[in-house]
Parts: C-alpha cells; structure tokens; sequence
C-alpha cells in the first residue's frame, strides 16, 4: 500500500469499483440482495485494506457499527462503500449514478478522498483534483433523486435556475466537477458518509462546500447526521447561499 493517504484513498476506492462492478455483472441476485451484497463485500473490502494499511487510525462506514474510539482519534477514515445502493440494484436499468467514497479526515476535516464511479470507470481524487469548465446555459442545481428538496425549487425559482435529479451524493458532487451541472443542493437528511469524500475532492478541485449557511462541514462528530449540503462553482457560491438564506427566511 502507499505511504502517501492520497494515493491510499484512489486506490483503495478503485479496488471496490472494480469488486462492485463484478457483482454487478455476475451475480444473479434480486435488486434488493444484490444492493446488500454490495454494500456488505465493498464494506469488508475497504475495512481491510485500511487496517492493514492505516492500522492506528479510526473508521466510520456506512455499513459499520459506530465505534467511539475513533472519537478520540485525530485521523478517522469516513466510508460510504456504496454509495447509491438503490442504483447500483437498478441493473436493467444500467443506471451509473452511484459511487465508492473513501475519505480520511484529520481534526475533523477532509483531507485525502476519493470517489469512484465504477460504472462510468472513473475516480476522481485529491491526488489529482481537476475541475472541467463550467456547463453553457442557465445554473443548473443537481438535487437528490429519491428527496429532492422543498429549498431547492425555492432556490431555483429565485435564480432562474433548472433542477435535475440523480442518483448518488458522490455522482452529483463530481458531475459539478465534470462540468455537468454548477451545482449540488441537499437539505433533509444525510450522514457523514454521504458528504465527507465528494467535499474533500471537490474542495482540492477548487469548488465551492459547505453547509447550507455557509459554515464548514466537519467531521468525526458524535453525532454523524448531517443533513444538509451545497457543493457549486466557487462564483457562484454567494448567490446561492444568499438565495438559500432568503429561501430559509420565507418558509420559516
């Protein structure tokens, strides 16, 4: 394994791409098992590739009992192993918004990240951040699939902007990266998992993450909720977290 953590991040999100999209394509499971199939061997996977390669660090999964310990640690490693799970299930479908995060954090913050797109065969990561140009035409707000949030359409209606919906926190963060779209609004429930690595790479790629006022997203909390999140083109970062505070303001 690599002494750099950079580096460790790419490639231990990249050998759970490749283990998931295996399954994915030999595993005749239902769409409901094969998502806890999923979400269970890239869980184990990560673990032991980060025990044996981080030992004295701590580690907060998704799919891992919450251990305290990590608390008194400065260095935890926040895992989504799937991230996306009801898209990843959607083999007949071929969906690819769904996603690998692999992200550690020191004294909170998110330092070096991953996130694989396995279907797409893609990993962006702090070892290499790029950021493509920004997309022609009116903003354009990703917003989750399954709960897109009330905020948003406020949010959108007040800038002239178009909302689209997708898949997986990690899919919409690096669509922003791609050039796809100016940005990624969530408000409503999610945990560190959701969050922690798409911000580090979109940070180290020079966009613009934070809570929905503004403030910085911490991690290694007692508390792993976090429920809401903005990832945009740094420009525009203080047109949208005004309209989302006047959002906030009107519906109060």
């Amino acid at each position: 394994m690599p002494d750099n953590d950079h580096q460790l991040a790419a490639d231990i999100a990249a050998q759970a791409a490749e283990l998931l999209n295996q399954l994915r394509q030999g595993n005749t499971a239902g769409d409901k098992a094969l998502g806890a199939l999923g979400d269970a061997k890239s869980d184990a996977l990560i673990a032991h590739l980060l025990r044996q390669a981080r030992p004295d660090d701590g580690l907060l999964s998704e799919e891992s009992a919450p251990d305290d310990a990590r608390l008194r640690l400065r260095r935890v490693w926040v895992i989504d192993p799937l991230d996306g799970t009801r898209e990843y299930s959607e083999r007949e479908r071929d969906r690819s918004d769904w996603a690998v995060h692999v992200a550690l954090t020191e004294d909170g913050l998110p330092t070096a990240c991953a996130v694989a797109l396995p279907a797409l065969g893609q990993l962006f990561s702090t070892a290499a951040p790029a950021l493509a140009g920004a997309p022609p035409g009116p903003i354009r707000i990703l917003v989750s699939r399954s709960r897109p949030p009330a905020i948003a359409e406020r949010v959108a209606g007040m800038l002239g902007a178009e909302l689209a919906p997708m898949g997986s926190a990690g899919a919409k963060a690096m669509a922003v990266l791609r050039g796809e779209a100016h940005a990624y609004l969530h408000s409503g429930g999610q945990y560190e998992w959701d969050s922690c690595a798409p911000v580090g790479v979109a940070l180290a790629a020079g966009l613009h993450a934070s809570r929905l006022d503004g403030s910085p997203c911490r991690y290694n909390q007692p508390d792993p909720f976090m429920p809401d999140l903005l990832i945009c083109r740094r420009e525009l970062a203080p047109a949208l977290l005004d309209a989302i505070a006047r959002a906030q303001a009107e519906s109060a």
